[in-house]
């Protein structure tokens, strides 16, 4: 019996390491040990086994990223990049390299990133006990930098981007600033 969860498994591995761009239907199938018969059944063509890799990744990413807090959250995030590997954000390469061709790519990928925003929002408000768009959105910066600094710099990159957070948010307070700020 043909396992769907595989195939799109071994889709994602494939596309997260070697590019969107760059990986053909082809190299999809064999990476897949399937019939191109049986992968077009299954997910469709191409739009669809990209979308289906996006939903995998995006399911494991929110269930190991916490939300108790933005410390937990770049806590969990720096736990991801040495689970997951480094090579930046899987969403904005798709993006890059398959949305502007398929805009149902480009839509999968916009709501991820809403829902990545609303998660920092109930992180922040978590932490402050009121929301501050503005430090959110800072916040949001951070994240999404420290992902892609993380391809050369490894977690610790995440690490100081969880510091950069704390700092914000400890001023968001009204508590005393660190030296040198």
């Amino acid at each position: 019996m043909i396992d769907r969860d595989a195939i799109i498994a071994s889709a994602e591995a494939v596309l997260d390491r070697e590019g969107f761009s760059a990986t053909g239907m082809d190299r999809l199938i064999k990476a897949a040990g399937v019939s191109s018969r049986t992968l077009y059944k299954h997910v469709g063509g191409r739009a669809g086994l990209i979308l289906a890799a996006l939903e995998a990744r995006e399911e494991r990413f929110f269930a190991a990223v916490r939300s108790d807090g933005v410390e937990e959250l770049f806590r969990s995030l720096a736990e991801w990049v040495e689970t997951e590997g480094a090579h930046g954000c899987f969403f904005l390469r798709a993006l890059g390299e398959a949305g502007a061709s398929d805009p149902s790519i480009a839509e999968r990928v916009r709501a991820h990133k809403e829902a990545t925003a609303g998660l920092i929002e109930a992180c922040v408000a978590k932490d402050l006990g009121r929301e501050d768009a503005l430090l959110a959105a800072q916040i949001l910066v951070l994240l999404e930098g420290a992902t892609h600094a993380a391809v050369y710099r490894g977690a610790s990159a995440v690490e100081a981007a969880g510091e950069a957070a704390a700092t914000l948010l400890e001023a968001a307070r009204g508590g005393p600033e660190r030296a040198g700020g």
